[in-house]
């Protein structure tokens, strides 16, 4: 009975939002396990935008965020491909590969994806730059339940993570939109100026789980 209740606060406790404003998470490690979770009440999406600031020394694949429902894993994926210059964006378990990203190590980037379902098209956005908009998948909407994970990739819902796949750095900034987000509005996120934050998740109101070595800090920027 004592240990239900302490699950049952604890459970709780990362239920509360907060307000991580100048953190970042830390990802020390390569693992198969260690990752944050991240918590929306909404269950349907129809367009999708996420943004995220990420630093890294990585030359291999890693995932930067990840959202899959039971039947679908890669329902949003933003998946940086090896040592290349390329960064793919996953809608509905399709695939378009983005080339010419300048993705230098040890710096921090910022990086943004769109999808609009009636279209089909995703656009990524890196360090305020845009890509070509190309069709990835349309027809259908996203439904959840969702687990949204950062630090790993899921191959399916909530787990089958591969340790080459980890992300080994720091991620910040993390923020969410149930519609695709004017040029405008992204470039304000970039050049960090005042944005609307994220409706779905929110950085400065984020709910949120970490599992295993992952490390809430303050953030690291060499403007201080």
């Amino acid at each position: 009975m004592a240990l239900l209740l302490l699950l049952v606060m604890l459970t709780a406790c990362a239920a509360v939002p907060q307000d991580l404003s100048g953190k970042m998470f830390t990802f020390p490690q390569q693992t198969s396990s260690a990752q944050v979770r991240l918590t929306t009440s909404r269950q349907y999406l129809r367009d999708v935008t996420v943004c995220l600031r990420y630093f890294t020394d990585l030359r291999r694949d890693y995932s930067l965020f990840s959202l899959a429902t039971p039947s679908v894993p890669n329902e949003v994926l933003i998946f940086k491909t090896g040592a290349s210059d390329r960064i793919d964006l996953w809608f509905r378990n399709s695939v378009a590969d983005f080339v010419g990203q300048d993705n230098n190590l040890n710096t921090w980037h910022s990086v943004c994806a769109t999808w609009d379902s009636a279209s089909g098209l995703g656009q990524l956005w890196l360090d305020g730059k845009p890509s070509s908009r190309k069709f990835i998948s349309s027809g259908s909407d996203i439904s959840g339940p969702f687990i949204i994970v950062l630090g790993q990739e899921q191959d399916s819902h909530g787990g089958g993570f591969d340790i080459n796949q980890s992300f080994v750095g720091m991620l910040s900034d993390v923020h969410m939109w149930d519609y695709s987000l004017s040029p405008c509005m992204i470039k304000r996120y970039m050049d960090k100026l005042n944005f609307t934050p994220g409706n779905l998740l929110n950085w400065r109101k984020l709910e949120f789980q970490t599992v295993g070595r992952v490390l809430i800090e303050n953030k690291q920027e060499s403007n201080c």
